[in-house]
């Protein structure tokens, strides 16, 4: 399959980066996603969308008090607009010559570096390299919802896996939470609603 690119990176950091792409690339990119930055020389770093960021302008703050908007004006905003829409990313690990780490990359991608949502022999390589690993860096997200990305990913997840991947990896977290109730209560709540 080849590979599907979402759009290219506006900022970044160590725990994660920011991509933009086009209104006429956003029917692809989803909350929960795999999506990867090969950086090349056999280096490429992973990542959760755990936002969907869209700004406005000066026209769209114009539109929206306007009376009966046309089609065609509707379209032509949505085709052509110059505003980005930003997907925030969580970094879960990196690749360094064919072996997957779930650590924190090395070093970030860089500005305008192409990032590609990962098909399922991506998904399957990655979240089986090791034991769950990159479970901390979702659960360390102070600012992101941990219970719905972890129900997006695992629903993602689970469909390029084996049946018992799921129970694992559900079984996993509560290992990981069982100190932390409040955070475990809604880790399942969200879970509840896939698995």
């Amino acid at each position: 399959m080849p590979a599907y690119e979402i759009g290219r990176l506006l900022r970044a950091g160590t725990t994660g980066f920011i991509a933009g792409c086009s209104v006429s690339q956003f029917e692809t990119p989803a909350f929960g996603a795999l999506v990867r930055a090969p950086l090349g020389n056999g280096y490429q770093v992973y990542g959760l969308i755990y936002d969907i960021h869209i700004d406005d302008d000066g026209l769209v703050r114009q539109l929206v008090t306007a009376e009966n908007i046309s089609a065609e004006v509707m379209h032509d905003n949505r085709e052509r607009r110059i505003v980005p829409v930003e997907m925030s990313v969580l970094a879960v690990g990196y690749e360094q010559d064919g072996k997957i780490f779930h650590l924190l990359p090395p070093r970030p991608p860089l500005s305008l570096d192409v990032i590609y949502l990962c098909d399922e022999a991506d998904l399957k390589r990655f979240t089986t390299a090791g034991r769950f690993g990159y479970f901390r860096h979702i659960l360390r997200a102070k600012d992101a919802p941990i219970g719905e990305i972890l129900a997006a990913h695992l629903q993602q997840a689970g469909a390029a896996q084996n049946p018992q991947w799921k129970e694992s990896a559900t079984q996993e977290l509560i290992t990981l939470l069982r100190d932390d109730y409040p955070t475990l209560m809604s880790v399942l709540g969200a879970l509840g609603e896939v698995l």
